[in-house]
């Protein structure tokens, strides 16, 4: 009796992907949608405009899981098959837009972002949805244009002639995790010192629970996309360089905050290979990164914490988790709503519990937790997260999301990161 329930469930299953499968073949085809935006308003109003399409030559994310039911992201897109009415694609998002607009400066400034985002490409019209996440969680659609993807104006340009190698091989990229190393600040002459850094990243990376269970979903990719001059841009030190993103340290005045608003040229270079995910290596010893969920992740390759610091961005970048530090300095003000449940998987108000971490944590265990000796080792709810002391729950009492001194992702970030590589790979 149990062989056949195992059997029947085992049936079920093959035909789910197999319907998945015959969905992205109705809709799609093998190649991406790029769509150009930009996010402009200040701390109270935002607008979406459209910029421009264009056609990348490769898609690398899944053929199955078409439709986003993980709930994360500030942002959220659907793609909806206009002859059907049928939703065929979706997928939430974060932007340096939005972290922009809990800064001090957004309360007085009006500025524009770039953004961009991708999708398989249709093979008939679509309807494209812009939606921002309201407090309460609901989307409100920002911007809604029909595409066309026989449109002559969609860009058809040939991605950069730059050298690709493939660091680690585990399989075609549709069934993995793609993670693609683009170089910024290596100069073409430097271009050996970025295939040996992005090796050492990668097998870092691996050897880091859970990305160490989970090695054969994994391929790195490295695009080797010369720079000018070397390093990056650091203007504390009036230190100005021409580079292949434009990235730069002092982002909105923090100065371990290394990021670029040149997100088009990310994806521009990102293009000569498939990926789930962007990593930008920068060539600098300086202490510094960053990581926009669904979009890119980015860090310096030759401080001392460098390995530790891109692992950090890469679960923001990658599976969207939250920062769990609350003493260093940062430009945000009222990041999280301590009334609302926030949609990152690592962190908590209370306000809804049940959906994170909950299952983790033992019978025994007090919430919320006690930071002594005696939970030191221990899944918990500890306060003190999100960048504030009071109201921000973390799971552990260090984890890498809290600090590089940490051994590793603590439980709850595990579990969050599996979830997203089964997300990508199944």
């Amino acid at each position: 009796m149990r062989t056949s329930i195992i059997s029947l469930l085992s049936l079920l299953l093959l035909a789910s992907c197999m319907q998945a499968q015959n969905d992205f073949e109705k809709f799609f085809q093998n190649y991406s949608m790029r769509v150009d935006l930009v996010l402009a308003g200040n701390e109270n109003a935002q607008s979406a405009y459209l910029l421009e399409l264009k056609q990348e030559p490769f898609w690398g994310g899944s053929q199955s899981k078409l439709v986003d039911k993980l709930g994360y992201g500030e942002y959220h897109f659907t793609i909806t098959d206009l002859k059907t009415d049928t939703l065929i694609y979706s997928r939430g998002f974060c932007t340096l837009f939005e972290e922009w607009r809990t800064t001090e400066e957004s309360k007085s400034v009006n500025k524009a972002f770039f953004q961009t985002v991708t999708f398989p490409y249709p093979k008939q019209e679509v309807i494209f949805t812009l939606n921002e996440r309201q407090k309460d969680g609901a989307y409100n659609p920002l911007l809604t244009t029909i595409i066309n993807p026989d449109d002559t104006n969609i860009r058809k340009e040939k991605v950069p002639e730059y050298e690709v190698l493939q660091v680690i091989n585990n399989g075609e990229a549709v069934n993995k995790v793609d993670f693609t190393f683009i170089a910024e600040g290596y100069t073409v002459n430097e271009m050996d010192k970025f295939k040996a850094d992005v090796k050492k990243m990668a097998d870092y990376i691996l050897s880091m629970e859970p990305y160490n269970s989970n090695v054969d979903k994994f391929n790195f990719w490295a695009v080797c996309s010369p720079s000018a001059d070397s390093g990056t841009d650091n203007p504390r030190e009036e230190k100005w360089v021409s580079t292949a993103v434009n990235s730069s340290f002092n982002t909105f005045y923090i100065e371990r905050y290394l990021e670029t608003y040149d997100v088009r040229a990310i994806r521009d270079i990102a293009a000569c290979a498939p990926y789930d995910h962007i990593c930008v290596l920068v060539n600098s010893d300086n202490y510094g990164g960053g990581g926009i969920y669904n979009h890119f992740s980015i860090g310096t390759a030759d401080h001392p914490f460098a390995k530790e610091v891109m692992l950090h961005e890469i679960g923001h970048g990658f599976a969207g988790l939250a920062d769990e530090y609350y003493t260093s300095d940062v430009a945000y003000q009222n990041f999280f709503d301590l009334n609302v449940e926030p949609w990152q998987p690592n962190v908590t108000t209370l306000v809804n519990f049940d959906s994170k971490w909950k299952h983790l944590v033992d019978d025994s265990t007090p919430i919320p937790t006690p930071a002594d000796k005696e939970y030191a080792d221990v899944t918990g709810v500890f306060e003190g997260g999100g960048y504030v002391e009071k109201g921000v729950y973390r799971p552990a009492v260090n984890c890498r999301m809290k600090t590089n001194q940490a051994e590793g992702f603590c439980q709850a970030c595990q579990a969050a990161i599996v979830k997203m590589i089964d997300f990508v790979t199944d």
